[in-house]
């Protein structure tokens, strides 16, 4: 069948339910009736001799040929969305848009606040989905554009991949407050001589302070692994385990808990965090305004 005789619109919704999974969800994302959508759903169910979605309980799951040809479609769209942009201007005013982010949960806490008080205020009906992506699905998911943009530490990417260093971060230790061996300072050796905590979501490997600590020639003693930061600041407030972490998210995490913030004594690289984009989008104007608001997001959590 030739492309002329075929509605480009259907595609549109085919990506919208693949997304969200759901007819309605699909109908509030495109503001559209959830019978405008159905009547979509079984155009495309026609044009491809195939139901591409089964209803399993509430979620509309999607078949085999349905998983096969969305990363094409999906590149197909943003190519048009990037097509058409090129030639107009992006008022963030006006636009009706979500904008999907990648991001590892320790940097939500630090970006979105900021980035939403911003948002908000200049594009009333722009939505944001921030999402956690496993870092071998990066490229793809920026080249499909089903990812508007991804925040990470630098990562070996291809050159597809555009990116730029957005924030800078130093190492710290908290200690509770009344540690017996910690009192506002805190020496190597008191360091390796105390108990820590290792905040990872990985199941297990060292951390990058315990990387620097074997070149060094030393080791310290791990007694606590968790998986997030803000249940570690937690167990340091009631026990002498100290934790190791980026000072950023220290000062946010910990703001309730009120332990003690302390240089870690050993030199440490920073923790370097960037902004990553796929080239398609370089010149996009709706990407370049999402990636400045990121941008001034970092700047304004800047310590």
């Amino acid at each position: 069948m030739h492309i002329s005789k075929i509605d480009l619109n259907l595609f549109t919704v085919f990506e919208t339910i693949y997304t969200e999974g759901s007819v309605t969800r699909a109908s509030q994302q495109l503001h559209l009736t959830q019978p405008a959508i159905s009547h979509s759903l079984n155009r495309l169910r026609q044009l491809f001799d195939d139901p591409l979605f089964v209803r399993q309980g509430h979620a509309m799951v999607s078949t085999p040929l349905a998983r096969s040809i969305i990363e094409p479609v999906r590149q197909a769209l943003r190519g048009l969305e990037v097509t058409l942009a090129d030639t107009g201007i992006f008022d963030p005013s006006l636009a009706r848009k979500q904008f999907t982010l990648a991001l590892r949960d320790v940097l939500e806490s630090t970006v979105l606040p900021p980035l939403l008080e911003s948002v908000t205020g200049q594009a009333p009906m722009i939505d944001m989905a921030a999402i956690q992506v496993d870092r071998r699905e990066l490229v793809g998911e920026l080249a499909a554009g089903s990812l508007d943009v991804a925040i990470d530490m630098l990562l070996p990417l291809p050159n597809e991949i555009r990116r730029e260093k957005i924030s800078q971060d130093t190492t710290v230790v908290l200690a509770r407050q009344g540690h017996p061996l910690v009192d506002g300072a805190l020496e190597l050796e008191t360091y390796l001589a105390a108990e820590h905590i290792l905040a990872s979501s990985r199941r297990k490997g060292p951390g990058l302070e315990d990387f620097e600590l074997s070149r060094l020639g030393l080791q310290r003693r791990i007694r606590l692994r968790c998986q997030h930061y803000f249940a570690a600041c937690r167990v340091v407030s009631q026990t002498d385990l100290l934790l190791t972490m980026p000072e950023g998210y220290a000062r946010i995490a910990n703001l309730q808990f009120g332990n003690q913030i302390l240089p870690l004594p050993i030199t440490m690289p920073s923790w370097d965090v960037y902004l990553y984009w796929h080239q398609n989008v370089e010149n996009d104007p709706a990407n370049r305004w999402l990636r400045e608001q990121v941008i001034q997001a970092f700047r304004a959590q800047a310590y």
